[in-house]
C-alpha cells in the first residue's frame, strides 16, 4: 500500500477527529477545553500530535468557519446554475446557502457566538481564514459586476466593496443568530433586503449618469 496515501489519509482524518471533537466537547459543556493537553488526552492522542493540525482551540475555531465556507462553495458548484447568475443573484445564492450550511451547526455557533460583542467582523483572529477565502470569492463576483456595469467603478469607493460585502455578511450571521421566527423566514427576509441595498449602492445611481453627462458636455465643447 502506498504510504503516501496513508499519511494523506491519516491526517485527514485526525484533522477531522479534532474538528468533531471540539464541536462535541463545545455543545456539551458550553464552552471551550480547559487545556490541549487534557483535550488531545480524551482524544486518546498525544498532546504534540496535535500540534500537527492545529496551534491552538482559535485555530480550530478559525477552521470550522473556513470549512462552512469551503463547504458553502461546493454546494453553489453542485447546484449547476451559479455561472449564469448575475453579481447580485450570485451573491444572494451565496448568503442562502451559507445559511444552509450554519443551520447545521447552530447549537455549536450559538455557544461560541450568542453574546451581541462576538461578530464576525470583530472576531478578526478566528474569521481571519474565513474572511481571506470570502474577499477572494466576493472580488471575483465584484470583477465580473464591474464588467457586466453591473457595479460602477468609482475612484477609491470601488476598492473597498469586497470589504463592504465582508461587513454585510457579518450582518447576516449576527442577524441569524438572534432569529427566532420560524424556519428563520427573516433572515431570508434580510437577505434579500441587505443584498437589493447594497447591490443598488454599488451599482450606477442617478448620480453617477449626471456626472457621466456631465463629463461628456464639458469634453464636448
Amino acid at each position: 500500500m502506498d504510504t503516501t496515501t496513508d499519511k494523506k489519509l491519516t491526517k485527514k482524518n485526525y484533522r477531522k477527529l479534532i474538528l468533531e471533537g471540539f464541536k462535541k466537547h463545545v455543545l456539551e459543556h458550553g464552552e471551550m477545553p480547559k487545556s490541549v493537553f487534557k483535550f488531545a488526552k480524551d482524544l486518546k492522542m498525544k498532546e504534540e500530535d496535535f500540534y500537527i493540525y492545529f496551534t491552538s482551540f482559535e485555530s480550530i475555531k478559525s477552521a470550522v468557519l473556513a470549512d462552512i465556507f469551503d463547504e458553502t462553495l461546493i454546494q453553489i458548484a453542485e447546484q449547476g446554475v451559479f455561472e449564469e447568475y448575475s453579481a447580485r443573484e450570485k451573491f444572494l445564492s451565496f448568503l442562502f446557502t451559507w445559511i444552509e450550511e450554519l443551520k447545521k451547526n447552530r447549537s455549536y455557533l450559538l455557544s461560541l457566538y450568542e453574546s451581541k460583542s462576538k461578530s464576525l467582523v470583530t472576531l478578526s483572529k478566528e474569521s481571519a481564514q474565513f474572511k481571506e477565502k470570502f474577499k477572494a470569492f466576493a472580488n471575483e463576483i465584484i470583477l465580473e459586476g464591474k464588467e457586466t456595469e453591473e457595479i460602477a467603478t468609482r475612484p477609491v469607493i470601488s476598492d473597498r466593496y469586497d470589504e463592504a460585502l465582508w461587513i454585510q455578511v457579518g450582518f447576516v450571521f449576527r442577524y441569524w443568530l438572534d432569529d427566532s421566527s420560524p424556519s428563520f423566514e427573516k433572515t431570508d427576509a434580510a437577505i434579500e433586503k441587505s443584498v437589493n441595498l447594497g447591490f443598488d449602492l454599488m451599482g450606477k445611481s442617478a448620480l453617477d449618469s449626471f456626472i457621466d453627462f456631465a463629463k461628456f458636455m464639458y469634453q464636448s465643447k
